[in-house]
């Protein structure tokens, strides 16, 4: 029966988030990319079998990932695990064996994997997970599968990739209107390789699939020595189409197949991962980082000017000044000098902030640098998550020593309480919301809740090893001698006169967090469609400069704002300088909602809830990041200008 089908979306580029590849683009170019592969290469020869794995399904709609065999698929004999790493298993990879039978080199047609009887309680998980448009992910030699499409790009045709097939897809009857379920029940796979000419041996350098739904049909009663009459070797009958496909309804009888056809490559081993991770939109990559320079290069011109000339002038002047009566009609920024280094309130916990900022700071950048050197292989899942929460413990060193510092630069005495509520502030409140996102993963019976295992290596991670490298960065830090403020401050606070409307704190804190944010939200895109998307993000070398691009758009910014408040008179700067690069944070999770209702197609309350419950995570540690960078440009440059002026 002829059919039409109604794909309910069809999304081209996705391929594999989950792997998260990091690689390095070679001289900062996005075509030609370097990477090291992480492990060491596999010769195969002519009748050798291949270990077909299956990994987890996923969905860009639900974001929860689920189990291979929490389907009814066809099983082997025995499920065994692949041991994953601490970040596969935070990201839900669930790695078990197939019953898949691949022999090296060795076509085969049509061959039966099992059957299964749908009830009414499969049948139902099937169409669940078809209209939530599931995919399945298998793996061979450390290759995740992938469905060529081709699609004609600026009049030329290409081959793009999608991770996984489809579980099935969603059509109608040709003159019906009834939604009707269909089963991709045949794979026609695809092995490539490549061939020494020496050896014979091959090393596998690809691994595709073409899914078909078909209605498989037989005579006679089923045995294991069944002929099918849709799809038989020996009759050179192939499946090529689903002209008539399998339907999904209770009591329907599906019958697995697969073909698995052999293709010789040109593709060297090293570089087999190239075209899972080729990207054609470099130009916009290129526009980022223009964008972000421009706007470095302006607020260079402002700091410039300032530095110049106006605070050149300014000192000059004042150290030439020969009376008080003189000194008194100055105004501006050299009016405060007796209250600038006045305590902040609640200074004990900018403390804390800026010791965590140094800890996130810490952690991004040694994470990008060991990208952009190809220590971290796409092959290898999950290494992205496992070696930004083992930097993140081990920077705790860091954290402590910077927020002790400060404290005794404060005058405080009492730093093992520093040290203490430095570990602990944002690591609790992180570890509350992933609490409440995990319970509710478990909720749904997903793979991505995280075990109870994992999630005691997480706690001792915490506080085996995190906490004490805090109190020990502390200890350090505290015992280094005070830094001395260049002036003194008067015992008197001075009053601060009336502000112009524009240098309200919090309408400057806001207009400070625009620049830094424009700097990155082009690079934020792709970010978020290789997170939420499932499309791989491996260009570093750009995200690098970008990461440059805003520490230096948060330097600056809050630099030319701080001078600003000071020549109005205004010396409560401690607070507002770290608020105004960190307030980037508010727009960044503003983009992130505006992505969501634009971008994606998540209609459950629990996907919603996890998007928001995550990206507000990312928010918090992108407003402790970018603060801490504003705080220390601030300090250093009231420090400075400061320390230049002669005052009695």
């Amino acid at each position: 029966m002829a059919m039409e089908f109604r794909r309910s979306s069809s999304r081209i580029s996705e391929t594999s988030g989950s792997a998260i590849a990091l690689i390095v683009l070679l001289f900062i170019h996005g075509a030609h990319s370097f990477y090291l592969p992480g492990v060491a290469p596999q010769d195969f020869e002519k009748g050798d079998e291949l270990k077909v794995k299956v990994n987890k399904l996923t969905s860009i709609k639900t974001q929860l990932p689920y189990s291979y065999y929490s389907l009814p698929f066809c099983r082997p004999k025995k499920i065994v695990d692949s041991t994953e790493n601490l970040g596969e298993v935070l990201r839900g990879d669930r790695i078990e064996n197939a019953p898949y039978s691949f022999k090296m080199r060795e076509p085969q047609m049509c061959n039966i994997l099992g059957r299964v009887t749908l009830d009414a309680k499969t049948a139902k998980a099937f169409k669940e997970k078809i209209d939530d448009e599931y995919r399945v992910n298998m793996i061979l030699d450390n290759l995740p599968l992938v469905v060529p499409i081709e699609r004609v790009d600026q009049g030329s045709p290409s081959v793009v990739y999608q991770l996984g097939y489809h579980v099935g897809l969603k059509g109608q009857y040709e003159g019906s209107k009834e939604q009707k379920f269909f089963m991709h029940n045949h794979l026609a796979f695809t092995v490539r390789y490549h061939r020494d000419v020496q050896t014979d041996a091959a090393r596998i350098v690809g691994f595709e699939v073409k899914p078909y739904s078909v209605k498989h049909e037989y005579e006679g009663e089923w045995s294991e020595k069944t002929r099918l009459t849709t799809c038989d070797p020996h009759t050179k009958r192939l499946v090529v189409s689903s002209a008539t496909p399998q339907e999904v309804e209770q009591k329907k009888e599906i019958i697995f197949t697969y073909d698995v056809d052999f293709q010789e490559s040109e593709v060297k081993w090293a570089s087999r991962w190239d075209a899972y991770l080729l990207m054609s939109d470099n130009q916009i990559h290129w526009f980022s980082i223009v964008n972000s320079l421009m706007i470095v290069l302006f607020l260079s011109g402002m700091v410039a000017m300032i530095m110049l000339r106006t605070l050149y002038r300014d000192i000059s002047r004042y150290n030439e000044l020969e009376t008080q009566e003189e000194a008194q009609e100055e105004t501006g920024w050299k009016l405060v000098h007796g209250d600038v280094f006045r305590l902040p309130t609640n200074s004990d916990l900018l403390c804390v902030y800026v010791g965590t900022g140094v800890q996130c700071l810490g952690m991004v950048l040694v994470t990008m640098i060991f990208a952009m050197l190809g220590f971290l292989s796409p092959s290898n899942r999950g290494g992205l998550m496992t070696a930004m929460l083992l930097l993140w413990v081990f920077m705790g060193l860091f954290a402590g020593y910077a927020s002790s510092r400060l404290y005794k630069m404060f005058k405080g005495t009492e730093w093992k309480r520093i040290a203490f509520r430095t570990a602990f502030l944002f690591p609790a409140v992180v570890s509350a919301i992933f609490f409440v996102l995990n319970a509710l993963i478990w909720g749904q019976k997903s793979s991505g809740a995280v075990p109870f295992g994992t999630m005691f290596a997480l706690i001792f991670l915490w506080f085996g090893i995190s906490v004490p490298l805090v109190f020990v960065g502390g200890y350090i830090g505290f015992k280094k001698p005070a830094v001395d403020d260049p002036v003194k401050t008067n015992k008197i606070p001075r009053q601060i006169p009336e502000q112009a409307w524009y240098m309200n704190p919090v309408f400057s804190i806001l207009i400070g967090g625009i620049l830094p944010f424009g700097a990155v939200f082009i690079e934020l895109f792709f970010i978020l469609t290789s997170i939420w998307l499932n499309q791989f993000y491996y260009i570093f070398g750009f995200l690098f400069l970008v990461f440059v691009i805003l520490i230096v758009t948060c330097a600056e910014i809050t630099v030319v704002l701080c001078y600003f408040q000071l020549c109005s008179e205004d010396y409560l700067w401690w607070w507002r300088s770290y608020l105004t690069s960190g307030s980037s944070a508010l727009y960044l999770f503003l983009y992130a909602t505006f992505y969501f209702f634009t971008k994606l197609q998540i209609t459950k309350l629990v996907s919603a809830m996890l998007y928001f419950g995550y990206m507000l995570i990312a928010s918090y540690a992108f407003f402790v990041l970018t603060g801490t960078i504003g705080f220390y440009a601030c300090l250093w440059f009231t420090r400075l200008i400061y320390s230049s002026v002669k005052i009695d």
